[in-house]
């Protein structure tokens, strides 16, 4: 079922975390943003969602290297519920998709709770003061990649986040699969 998260909750102050990363090295979340910005991005292996526009979220993310922006994607599913989300299989997701940016594993699911992170993909642009300025799409597909030439949603507030500290007031929520979260204990 897809899910939608809430609107930019503007000036919202991120948090740090060091996670396992794909590499075999640990990473915090904060020691990847540029000097102009971050996007923490909420993502699985499986979801459809995710899947449509892999190719370009890793684009964004290199393209936004020359704003000044970092970009770090982070997997909070639950891998014993759905073993295509297990961190072997995000190594492979990531070899496969030539991720240029950390991907890392939040297996105690303590960073998504702590964002507030809904779906994947989930997208939170900070400025350079790592407060939150864009909880927008990436662009307009949905399940299935829109056509190319779609206006780059992520992009642009980034740029605009990047050059003025603040993103724009207009932003349309992302959509995708819900997280997986664990079953109480």
């Amino acid at each position: 079922m897809a899910a939608i998260p809430p609107v930019c909750d503007f000036g919202w102050q991120a948090v740090d975390a060091v996670l396992p990363g794909v590499d075999g090295k640990s990473h915090s979340i904060f020691g990847q943003a540029g000097p102009n910005g971050l996007v923490v991005a909420f993502i699985c292996n499986h979801c459809p969602y995710v899947k449509a526009v892999i190719s370009r979220i890793v684009r964004d993310a290199n393209d936004l290297k020359a704003e000044g922006v970092g970009f770090v994607a982070i997997n909070s599913n639950d891998a014993d519920a759905y073993p295509d989300d297990s961190f072997d299989a995000m190594k492979l997701f990531a070899r496969a998709n030539a991720f240029t940016f950390p991907y890392l594993h939040d297996e105690s699911q303590a960073v998504a709770r702590a964002y507030g992170a809904v779906c994947t993909p989930d997208f939170f642009g900070l400025n350079s003061e790592l407060t939150l300025q864009y909880r927008g799409r990436l662009d307009a597909s949905r399940r299935d990649a829109g056509p190319p030439g779609l206006r780059r949603d992520l992009f642009e507030a980034m740029k605009q986040v990047a050059r003025t500290g603040d993103g724009p007031l207009d932003q349309i929520a992302s959509i995708g699969c819900s997280i997986k979260w664990k079953e109480a204990a």
